[in-house]
């Protein structure tokens, strides 16, 4: 309406960040006040009154209000990291504040255990070391200027979710050392669980990283296994098969779409993840060989291309016998391209063009004495009859 007032309030000391008075068409973004933290991240859609936080991080996090005249509704923000992690190396989880006040109260937990804490106000700095059979022991560093956390040698036995409490804020973090796998489309892949036994197991749980879908479980409460195919369009429909002894998943028939990263949680005594990476690649094409004439042919040397149609991330190479003469290489952009090479019409080596991308690779030999021969005079391109192994 016309006359509508609408805006947008943080609740943290009730500061209002953003306006619009359709009665005298203006419209304003308060991106300076609590010392900045929203500067250049807010956009105020003056259709709608929607708003836009942009880059956002931990000290975003809290409840918001949108008040539209009388009317208010409210909503809270949470900021959820993901990690990966090299095993044996340090890692830090910010906490994302420049300073502690002296009421401040810091809480770090993995999953429901308490690992380290900071009381302002009883003056106060505790890591627990011990906790978790010793998971943690002498690998905690707490900075209690910051209150950001350091966890020193991390194994996938450090593998899972941190949360930090910050007063009354909380925000989470998921850690992981990845297991790395590529597979080739159409072909199945095994995300191993590696239980050898479900019994002392109370639940697992697998999800995919898009939206976090959970998309397979198995609840030994109600002695049940499930798998949620159906989750984000369909994508998984008929390609999930949940190993009832193992735990471990199967996805058949996988395809670019079922590519990026799994998590498994595993509840039993203590709580456990695995996480794995999986990347998916397309069957590759045979290269092909043509001999290409042009009136500047030369009359000593035989001009060939190796071509491919329609790839991504694959790297295209010339080899004389096991010697690499040239290459190139596409990233994610699927493309059709050629790779020159001249050899004299009496050369006897052994020549071919390999097409590869990271876990598979096509070869084409090439054969001089049919292919190279003198050129009539005018242009044109002639494809070699393929040797392939």
């Amino acid at each position: 309406m016309d006359d509508d007032q609408i805006q947008w309030w943080f609740v943290h000391k009730s500061t209002l960040i953003a306006e619009i008075y359709k009665q005298v068409d203006s419209m304003t973004v308060y991106d300076d006040v609590l010392d900045g933290r929203f500067r250049d991240r807010l956009k105020l859609d003056n259709q709608t009154g929607s708003l836009t936080i942009t880059n956002t991080r931990i000290k975003h996090v809290g409840y918001y209000v949108l008040q539209i005249n009388s009317v208010s509704k409210s909503f809270y923000l949470s900021v959820y990291g993901e990690i990966s992690v090299t095993e044996a190396e340090s890692v830090t989880l910010n906490a994302d504040l420049t300073e502690i006040m002296d009421d401040d109260q810091i809480q770090w937990r993995f999953f429901y255990t308490l690992i380290a804490e900071i009381n302002k106000r009883v003056d106060n700095i505790t890591v627990n070391n011990n906790v978790l059979d010793g998971t943690f022991r002498d690998r905690l560093k707490l900075d209690n200027q910051t209150g950001s956390l350091t966890i020193t040698n991390f194994t996938t036995e450090h593998n899972g979710v941190y949360y930090v409490a910050i007063n009354r804020i909380s925000i989470h973090f998921f850690l992981a050392v990845y297991d790395e796998i590529s597979v080739t489309e159409g072909d199945s892949v095994t995300l191993n669980c590696d239980l050898t036994k479900m019994k002392a197991v109370d639940q697992i749980q697998w999800s995919f990283s898009i939206k976090n879908s959970f998309i397979a479980g198995i609840f030994k409460q109600t002695n049940s296994m499930t798998v949620y195919d159906d989750v984000l369009d369909g994508r998984f429909r008929d390609r999930l098969k949940l190993n009832n002894q193992t735990g471990s998943l199967t996805i058949t028939n996988i395809t670019t779409q079922h590519a990026g990263n799994y998590k498994l949680s595993i509840f039993k005594s203590k709580i456990s993840s695995k996480a794995f990476r999986v990347s998916v690649y397309a069957r590759l094409p045979f290269p092909v060989i043509s001999r290409y004439c042009s009136s500047s042919s030369s009359s000593s040397y035989c001009s060939l291309l190796c071509s491919v149609l329609n790839v991504r991330n694959v790297t295209l190479s010339w080899y004389k016998g096991n010697s690499l003469l040239s290459s190139i290489s596409v990233s994610n952009v699927s493309i059709s391209f050629s790779l020159h090479l001249e050899v004299e019409y009496q050369d006897k080596n052994s020549y071919s063009c390999v097409l590869n991308n990271p876990i598979s690779n096509q070869t084409t030999h090439l054969d001089i004495t049919q292919l190279c021969h003198t050129c009539s005079g005018t242009a044109e391109l002639i494809l070699v009859m393929l040797v392939l192994i």
